[in-house]
């Protein structure tokens, strides 16, 4: 982010979330939310389109990761779910002035739970590589994700995973972003914060309730991301669970995982066109 942003905290039973605020006031407000073992930063680029284009842009950490406190002993969807409806409290975020949700990753699953479980404050959802996490991963992934996440070797190879994920393009800030990972991840309790979300989560049993989600979604998925041995047919899969739902699909050439900074310039532009697209806010809160 840039140093006209505002970096705040919110106070949560287990610790302090960071989130960072940029644009007017009074504009259209936009929530931004990294994925596992990410950093807000990542967000840059689509932030500062936002911001260019009159939006309130909030961009936050999940809790245990970057400016977030390391003291969190619930980590998941539904617990990042829960920070992302305290936030929208912090914010104000009512029917009169409903939140677009945007989530990367397992966090695209908690903010899709967030707008079904509150429909009348969220205007829009944005899943940027939406991950489920309701099937258990095998014994031997489990295992391996323990051992790897572990010190002195953990950081280096959370960063090294990181990498293998950016197939395509790479922002010019790619190296950059590594080493804050590196260096976040060397503080005390925060590599073990990022072992326990990574756990929990290829455990399974995570509802995101995207088939209950009834505002429009857009769904963001890298053409190239190595998550799945078949991205297309994925991303067709998650087009189809949101059966409730205004939808609309992109798949992005030349991304992976992280398609918002790799390919910032078309994330970027399909969330305005979604933006556009919406009814004005007292509108929203009508319906």
């Amino acid at each position: 982010m840039t140093s006209s942003s505002t970096l705040q905290h919110l106070a949560t039973p287990e610790g302090r979330v960071a989130y960072e605020t940029r644009g007017p006031q009074d504009g259209p407000l936009v929530v931004l939310v990294p994925g596992m073992g990410d950093l807000r930063s990542s967000w840059r680029d689509v932030a500062a389109g936002l911001v260019a284009s009159g939006h309130r842009v909030v961009v936050t950490d999940v809790r245990g990761h970057g400016d977030s406190d390391p003291t969190f002993d619930r980590h998941g969807v539904t617990a990042t779910a829960e920070d992302v409806s305290a936030l929208l409290d912090e914010l104000g975020a009512a029917a009169t002035r409903p939140a677009v949700l945007v989530g990367a990753s397992f966090a695209a699953g908690a903010v899709a739970r967030v707008a079904a479980l509150e429909p009348a404050r969220v205007r829009a959802v944005v899943l940027v590589a939406y991950a489920a996490n309701d099937a258990a991963a095998s014994p031997a992934v489990r295992a391996q994700v323990s051992l790897l996440l572990r010190r002195p070797w953990g950081p280096l190879a959370w960063t090294w995973f990181y990498r293998s994920l950016l197939r395509g393009r790479r922002a010019t800030w790619t190296a950059q972003h590594l080493r804050a990972m590196r260096t976040a991840l060397r503080r005390p309790g925060y590599l073990e914060q990022l072992r326990a979300l990574a756990l929990a989560l290829v455990a399974g049993g995570h509802e995101t309730l995207l088939e209950r989600v009834t505002c429009p979604v857009l769904v963001v998925t890298g053409a190239q991301d190595p998550e799945t041995s078949d991205p297309a047919a994925a991303h067709a899969a998650v087009v189809a669970t949101a059966h409730r739902a205004p939808v609309t699909g992109l798949l992005v050439p030349a991304a992976g995982h992280y398609p918002q900074h790799q390919r910032a310039d078309v994330v970027t532009a399909a969330v305005l066109e979604l933006l556009a697209g919406l009814p004005a806010a007292a509108d929203a809160g009508q319906a």
